[in-house]
């Protein structure tokens, strides 16, 4: 059974109520699991079919979205949250993965793609790879790594509700190029002094080496150069609302990138997968998952299995409201 404890927000009606949702997920992933084994061939390691229930050991896989900009929103207690808004653009899978490592490990991967492209400005090479899995072409390709039995069937669609609401996610993005900048702007540098003796060059980075020992600059030495436009990685963000309709997800706080880019949403893994497994083996069951989430859906969270939620699912607050004065 796959147990959702949320607050669901209906826009016909000003009421906010807490709701148990409870679907039966079993027969959903034993048709799910039918398929897993397509994509193998007969010189690779087999797929392993997939779990039916999440586990603290299970690593899931993460999504691609389009960054569509930051709002803010208000909570049950009137706080208000800015948050970045994340839409799902035709994200299906592609293509399992098993990989045998030199020390006989295997690595376990599931290929997502998302965002249609034309056919006509997609390569043959990648054309076989969409028509093999049964998906109309895709602008970009990603792998995430996965569990042994967090395989998903290829050509399945994945919803936004495959991220629980009161859960933490990382969200992986380029960040916003900035050109060429000076010390100071790239590296936080104080300048020189803007006193006598100091002409034209108050935004200067100084000295960057010695004399003729050792007469070089050693590299990685922080100068003017080239900014942004790197992968960058923020940790941790809250899961605040999502949208079943829609596929958005409203996450807590700025993601780098810029406005319609491509990011990747995963499961945080320092406060989901880490933690989740320490307090497993420390007996801490209640703290296994973040508090108010029962259970996360197990491989992944469908557009089948949004069909039985509710359009707009929101996490309550468990924190004490600032706006009632301390006794």
């Amino acid at each position: 059974m796959f147990s959702l404890r949320v607050v669901c927000r209906h826009n016909s009606q000003n009421l906010t109520h807490l709701r148990l949702l409870s679907t039966t997920s079993t027969a959903n992933a034993n048709a799910l699991t039918s398929n897993v084994g397509a994509s193998s061939s007969k010189d690779r390691p087999e797929i392993p079919p997939s779990g039916d229930k999440w586990t603290p050991n299970s690593i899931r896989t993460g999504l691609i979205a389009r960054k569509r900009g930051m709002i803010a929103l208000w909570n049950d207690q009137g706080v208000r949250v800015p948050v970045t808004v994340l839409q799902l653009d035709n994200c299906q899978v592609t293509a399992n993965v098993v990989t045998v490592r030199r020390d006989k490990s295997e690595y376990h991967a599931v290929q997502v793609a998302a965002s249609d492209k034309p056919v006509k400005t997609t390569t043959k090479q990648m054309l076989g790879h969409f028509n093999k899995a049964g998906v109309p072409p895709k602008r970009i390709v990603k792998e995430f790594a996965v569990s042994a039995d967090a395989h998903i069937p290829v050509g399945t669609e994945l919803s936004a509700v495959h991220f629980v609401p009161g859960q933490f996610v990382d969200v992986i993005a380029n960040s916003i190029g900035k050109g060429f900048q000076g010390g100071m702007k790239r590296w936080g540098f104080h300048g020189l002094a803007a006193s006598h003796g100091v002409s034209v060059s108050h935004r200067s980075s100084g000295s960057t080496g010695q004399h003729q020992d050792p007469g070089r600059i050693f590299p990685g030495k922080k100068m003017a150069g080239r900014m942004g436009n790197e992968r960058t990685t923020v940790q941790n963000l809250p899961v605040i609302r999502v949208d079943s309709e829609l596929n958005l997800i409203f996450v807590k706080g700025a993601i780098p990138g810029v406005d319609d880019a491509h990011v990747l949403i995963r499961d945080a893994k320092k406060k989901m997968n880490c933690l989740s497994s320490h307090n497993q083996a420390k007996g801490l069951y209640e703290k296994v998952l973040p508090k108010g989430v029962d259970d996360l859906p197990f491989p992944a969270g469908t557009t089948e299995l949004a069909k039985t939620l509710p359009p707009i699912i929101e996490a309550p607050s468990y924190r004490r409201s600032p706006f009632i004065p301390i006794e």
